[in-house]
């Protein structure tokens, strides 16, 4: 009997993952073909408002309501400013952002302390900050942003895949066994290998889909393989970290916006390390020419 509920539960969690992740990738289908419209900006400042409401709610932040509204603001703010605005703009807005923190927290001295305080300023600024790197490798180039986009996606997502599959048949030595138990250096192994020729297949049958539309570009197939080994190991740094984050914490997920699959923060916390590396490296090193 109880083996049977616990294959019954076991399928219907399998279940709900699936059924989120069709509908996850729906909509990013759908943000990804609208992303020379304001669509892509509004799901990016999404994003960022949930995850730092994430952030702020497991770290019992919420309760500091002017602070809170603050960062929330910012959060939503940012992906816009970083299309629509300069930098200059953009300096003005943070710094007028932290005067009222500090003016906050000489109000709420009582109560807040400043541990609170750089954690709220820190987290906010740093998430929305690599969220909104997104928004710059979209309108980075007219052609290939939007594939920029999907590769940053890719390189953050599915090289956890690639660790995860092989190290479910082939891990035998942990990774670090304190922090997330079922990470093993066979799955990390797996996973820079397997997210290296995922990116070369996605660069490959994106350059032959775009030259037969008639584009013609140059592709640069080493930097493509450097940037599979990077990304990965980023996307390590940013899911152990998240990890990290949930057992001081005593969490198992930041969020339930995604049944099965967690919060916001739990499906973008490897796009936070890899989407701000890719912004840098493909402003000065760009795969296609």
């Amino acid at each position: 009997s109880e083996q049977i509920k616990g294959a019954y539960f076991g399928v219907k969690i399998m279940l709900t993952r699936i059924l989120t992740a069709i509908v996850g990738i729906t909509i990013g289908v759908i943000v990804v073909l609208l992303a020379d419209t304001i669509v892509f900006e509004i799901s990016i400042a999404v994003l960022s408002f949930l995850i730092v409401y994430e952030l702020l709610s497991n770290c019992k932040c919420l309760q500091y309501k002017v602070h809170s509204a603050v960062c929330l603001g910012y959060a939503a703010a940012l992906p816009f400013l970083t299309n629509f605005c300069s930098i200059n703009v953009i300096y003005i807005v943070a710094a007028v952002c932290t005067l009222v923190m500090l003016v906050g927290f000489i109000a709420y001295h009582k109560t807040l302390s400043f541990d609170k305080l750089c954690f709220m300023i820190a987290s906010t600024v740093l998430s929305t900050a690599a969220m909104s790197c997104l928004v710059i490798l979209n309108r980075m180039d007219k052609t290939h942003g939007a594939f920029y986009v999907v590769l940053c996606l890719a390189a953050a997502w599915l090289s956890d895949g690639a660790a995860y599959f092989v190290g479910t048949f082939f891990g035998k030595h942990k990774l670090c066994p304190e922090i997330s138990p079922k990470k093993t250096i066979e799955g990390a192994i797996g996973g820079v290998v397997g997210n290296i020729i995922i990116l070369y297949i996605f660069v490959i049958v994106y350059t032959m889909v775009m030259h037969s539309k008639g584009y013609e570009f140059s592709t640069n197939y080493v930097w493509t393989g450097i940037v599979g080994l990077i990304t990965s190991l980023l996307s390590m740094v940013g899911d152990l970290s998240a990890s990290l984050i949930k057992r001081q914490n005593n969490i198992k997920d930041f969020g339930k916006i995604m049944p099965g699959h967690g919060g916001a923060l739990d499906r973008f916390d490897s796009v936070l390390v890899v989407a701000p590396f890719m912004a840098l490296a493909f402003k000065y090193f760009a795969i296609f020419n």
